[in-house]
């Protein structure tokens, strides 16, 4: 099952990865599940291994799903949770702190459940391309695939004791319940749709005395489903507060009781509801028999005051969590036989059991005695305990021993920063919580939770890695030692609204952050030990928009720390610190560097060219560089084309792999809306050198990369799941090889490739153009030559559809007249046909001119109550007065060659063009008139 990214038309030819789940059926292949010896440990691939696969390999996630069951799965030869991150499973062996990753499913998973011997798991998900699969918990493997079990995916999952069966309600109301038979078919038993008012049902199980029997619950509806007869009922009773005359409060779980006819549920207010047949006549009466689903509520049983969140069963007891974070065991009849209180870790989601067999688990000496008189042995086996905080706990029972197995950040993560020198990442999240890590050994190096009106937005290591800036979305910046994350000194508050970048200089003398408030701030170290180590400096708003990105770089030919910053308002703004003095944060220039398209990052371009560039990646899917002293643009580049723009970049460190003599291949990582990928360093616009895969369900929101460029780091936002991802540019290199040399891979930008009508067009033009440049009517010898002048290229790029502005010609025309002038000392005056190629593919639109485009600009231009009518005297007005700058006798001779009134090169007399003008453009000038008139589309 492929669920990789989708790749647009124009970047076929480009690497798209992903992780994807085989579909087995297990009575195919024998072996998937016969081979799969109980106890044996999940295949593992050595680090060579893995990297042979794919250019980027996912190899570890940091996170949890605070809202997914996490389960227990340990048995008598391994210690092993099951959780959930994003749209990936995770079999943690808290053992030997080794993970096993389930990747298949394109969207977030949403539940999840485990067969009784803890063997088989299985994760379903919502949203589209949703599907159910059920794994095989030693060897890693998906050994059935449910494709779409539901429109729109699943909202709770459940599987018998004995793994045969499988149950699933749908997350699309109204709602469905589906069981199968998932070892011998991939379509349903039975499927049963029932009605909204019963509430979003978010639960379900089977009994475990008959698989014919269901039980699931909303908050405010419990539904009983039995497949007896044949054919799958339900029956939904009442039961509301003026059936006890008691608060019921919302439900939570719902459990069947072994061995009788009766259910319970849990509720919010601390109660427990009984359901049964019917109410018994008298006391030592049976109660009626009949249907098993036909139950009704029995009683209400106060079993506390805080509300009862998670209720399970275990052999002959049942288990209860609650939002006190107090777990609490029960007999059959609801008297307590233990509990555990002094956890101290949040509200619990889930309570599950070690499998072990019965025959071996006898008790021993170490195990408590329970609450009851007799004072009996309590013997359960170890359990886990998740909850809301984001946190699992390891009990011990036999010895009453608890562990702290993870804690993990139970808010957005947004923070992300990797160790210039050590292997260590640095994580922050909403939650408040700051967590320091070695990828390397995979090992917790220290912890600090701030204050909860402390949200983590942004970390960053000074080149040094001494210490490490953070700052909050109050506005806050601390500055903490990279070890022990303890304040270096006081914290700064200098923010209106939320700290959105933070960066150091390279000599670790300086640190800028950005904010909300659309200003960057400047601090500078202090050397004196009896002051703090960083000053104030000042701050200043230079941007009116967003700010994209704040970055340090060097001076040209020294060492003197230089500041810029990008913002959504396309200026790029460089800052005086030489001559910034205290409160005084001065600006040393101003530059607009895009007319149209919105810059998203800005790099330091690395240096595989003798200048000095600046990298910048623009909302219209091109890279752009511009010289770092005069801010000209000198080359524009096609970029990745995987559905959105690129959020982010990063530039990835020189390989080891040097051959002497031979300059370095460099690479660079970057991220959009939802996907990672990587991409060849001298960026040319070659669809076959970058690739991307699916990095998280949702929005990525940051990358970094580890100190020696093997690994990338990718948060992604509100799942609070950090991805780490081994780099193999071997793959990527192999790639670009297979797509072809010189301008082969350029062909397949075009409509039709090399034996095209767009190919076509082009030679017929180029050489149209070399005519032109020599005179159309000149007598004299023609001479022949592979190249044009670079003056014809604007008018060859006219007559192909692309209809650049004064400004994109110009920087067509500097991108060519520069491109050798720090070699050679000379300017480039022509090119030839392989390099129009390239220029048009890399400066065209990346898909072509959008019809929406002209509707927005109708509907901003447009007179009020009529958004898509212009008045003509309103439209030629704007057309001299708005962008750049247009004579009126331009104006006509550019309309007149629209309208068709005009020979190309013949100017037109004022009077003559308004009397045209008059007569060609109406005075109401609708946007189906202007397309069609005027640009000449099809109706």
């Amino acid at each position: 099952v492929n669920m990789a990214t989708t790749e647009d038309e124009h970047s076929v030819s480009s690497e798209t990865e992903t992780e994807a789940t085989r579909v087995v059926n297990p009575l195919s292949v024998e072996s998937a599940i016969a081979t799969a010896q109980s106890g044996g440990k999940a295949d593992t691939q050595t680090a060579e291994e893995e990297k042979s696969a794919s250019a980027l390999k996912l190899t570890w996630t940091f996170g949890l799903n605070k809202s997914v069951a996490v389960h227990n799965i340990s048995d008598s030869n391994r210690k092993a949770i099951f959780y959930v991150t994003a749209h990936t499973g995770v079999l943690y062996d808290f053992a030997e702190n080794r993970e096993s990753l389930l990747q298949g499913h394109a969207n977030a998973i949403t539940c999840t459940c485990v067969s009784g011997n803890k063997r088989w798991l299985t994760t379903g998900d919502q949203g589209g391309d949703s599907m159910v699969v059920v794994w095989d918990s030693y060897t890693c493997i998906p050994v059935q695939t449910l494709f779409s079990p539901h429109c729109g995916g699943t909202a709770a999952v459940a599987m018998t004791e004995d793994a045969k069966y499988l149950a699933t309600i749908g997350a699309t109301v109204p709602q469905s319940l589906s069981v199968w038979d998932w070892t011998s078919s991939d379509q349903p038993l039975y499927t049963l749709a029932f009605s909204p008012d019963y509430g979003f049902q978010t639960h379900v199980t089977f009994s475990s005395d008959s698989h014919h029997l269901l039980i699931s619950n909303s908050e405010s509806q419990v539904i009983f489903f039995s497949s007896e007869s044949g054919r799958l009922e339900h029956h939904a009773p009442l039961l509301d507060d003026k059936t006890f005359n008691k608060v019921v409060g919302t439900f939570s779980q719902s459990v069947f009781v072994p061995s009788t006819t009766r259910a319970m549920t849990a509720t919010s207010c601390g109660n427990v509801v009984v359901w049964d047949h019917a109410r018994p006549e008298g006391p030592g009466a049976p109660a009626l028999t009949g249907n098993p689903m036909m139950k009704r509520p029995l009683k209400m049983i106060r079993l506390q005051e805080s509300s009862i969140t998670v209720m399970t069963l275990i052999d002959d007891c049942i288990a209860t969590g609650d939002s006190t974070g107090h777990v609490k065991f029960y007999d059959n009849k609801m008297c307590m036989r233990n509990w555990w209180d002094s956890l101290d870790s949040g509200p619990i989601t889930a309570v599950s059991f070690a499998f072990t067999s019965k025959s071996v688990f006898l008790g021993g000496l170490g195990y408590p005695s329970d609450a009851t008189i007799k004072a009996n042995q309590f013997v359960v086996p170890d359990f886990i305990i998740a909850t809301t905080h984001a946190m699992v706990l390891h009990l011990t029972v036999n010895g009453d021993k608890k562990d702290l197995i993870l804690r993990e950040h139970s808010r957005d993560v947004h923070a992300l920063a990797a160790h210039p020198l050590k292997h260590w990442l640095l994580i922050g999240s909403y939650s408040g919580l700051l967590k320091l890590w070695d990828y390397n050994r995979k090992v917790v190096l220290g912890t600090r939770q701030f204050e909860k009106q402390h949200s983590v937005q942004c970390v960053a290591f000074d080149p040094r890695g001494q210490f490490a800036a953070v700052g909050f979305t109050n506005g806050t910046l601390h500055v903490v030692d990279a070890l022990s994350l303890q304040d270096e000194c006081p914290l700064f508050k200098y923010s209106r609204d939320c700290i959105t970048t933070v960066s150091f200089s390279h000599d670790g003398q300086y640190l800028a952050t950005a904010d909300a408030d659309l200003c960057v701030t400047v601090f500078r170290a202090v050397s004196d030990p009896q002051n703090p180590p960083w000053e104030y400096v000042g701050k200043h708003r230079a941007h009116y928009k967003q700010i994209q990105g704040v970055l340090f770089g060097k001076a040209l030919d020294s060492e003197q720390p230089r500041l810029l910053s990008v913002g959504q308002d396309r200026l790029l703004v460089e800052y005086d610190l030489e001559n910034s003095t205290e409160d005084d944060l001065r600006l040393l220039s101003s530059d607009r560097i895009e007319q149209t398209a919105v810059p998203t990052c800005v790099e330091w371009y690395p240096p595989v060219t003798k200048e000095t560039f600046l990298l910048t990646a623009n909302n219209q899917f091109k890279f752009k560089l511009y010289n770092a002293t005069t801010k000209m643009c000198r080359k524009t580049v096609l970029g990745p084309t995987y559905g959105m723009p690129i959020q982010r970049l990063v530039i990835l460190p020189p390989t080891k792999k040097e051959v002497p003599g031979e300059e370095s291949r460099r690479y660079l990582a970057y991220i959009t809306n939802n996907k990672v990928g990587l991409c060849i360093v001298p960026l040319d616009g070659n669809p076959f050198g970058n690739m991307a895969l699916t990095a998280h369900p949702g929005q990525v929101t940051n990358i970094v990369h580890s100190h020696d460029g093997r690994y990338l780091f990718t948060s992604g936002g509100s799942d609070a799941a950090v991805n780490m991802w081994i780099i193999n540019t071997d793959v990527l290199e192999a790639t670009a090889l297979l797509g072809g040399e010189g301008l082969i891979p350029f062909y397949s930008l075009l409509e039709g490739g090399r034996d095209g009508d767009l190919f076509a067009e082009m030679e017929d033009y180029f050489y149209y153009a070399q005519l032109r440049s020599q005179g159309i009517d000149t007598v004299e010898t023609r001479q022949v030559s592979t190249k044009v002048p670079l003056e014809e290229v604007p008018s060859i790029m006219r007559a192909l559809g692309f209809f650049p502005s004064e400004q994109e010609i110009e920087d067509m025309q500097n991108e060519v007249k520069f491109s050798r002038y720090v070699s050679t000392g000379q300017y480039v005056t022509e090119l030839d046909l392989g390099n129009l190629i390239q220029l048009y593919v890399n400066h065209r639109p990346a898909f072509g001119f959008n019809p929406n485009d002209l509707q927005r600009s109708f509907e901003v231009l447009g007179r009020t109550g009529d958004s898509l009518v212009l008045d003509r005297g309103h439209l030629l007005a704007l057309l001299q007065s708005k962008g750049e700058h247009i004579t009126e006798s331009e104006l006509a001779d550019c309309l007149g060659a629209l309208f068709g009134y005009t020979a190309d090169g013949v100017d037109v007399e004022p009077p003559e063009a308004a009397a045209q003008l008059e007569e060609q453009l109406p005075e109401e000038v609708t946007m189906q008139m202007f397309a069609q008139n005027v640009l000449g589309f099809p109706s």
